[in-house]
């Protein structure tokens, strides 16, 4: 018996052609860091931070921003 030749065998099987690793779970931090470059890049766009008064996205990034000053990830 050899176990390599087996093993690249089921490896190499048409039926797993289509199988692909499951996607990495994105954590807390991920997320945080995508936030901060969203409200980033809406600074950018816009050359100010967001208000409270603006648009639905708008204040959204004014939530996610008055959040991130309270936990001091934003200076």
């Amino acid at each position: 018996m050899d176990i390599k030749k087996e093993l690249l065998d089921i490896l190499n099987d048409p039926l797993l052609d289509g199988a692909r690793p499951f996607a990495k779970p994105i954590t807390a931090d991920d997320r945080i860091m995508q936030k901060i470059s969203e409200i980033k890049e809406w600074i950018a766009q816009n050359g100010r931070e967001p208000q409270k008064d603006g648009g639905l996205k708008e204040k959204l990034m004014y939530a996610s921003l008055t959040t991130l000053k309270k936990k001091g990830l934003w200076t």
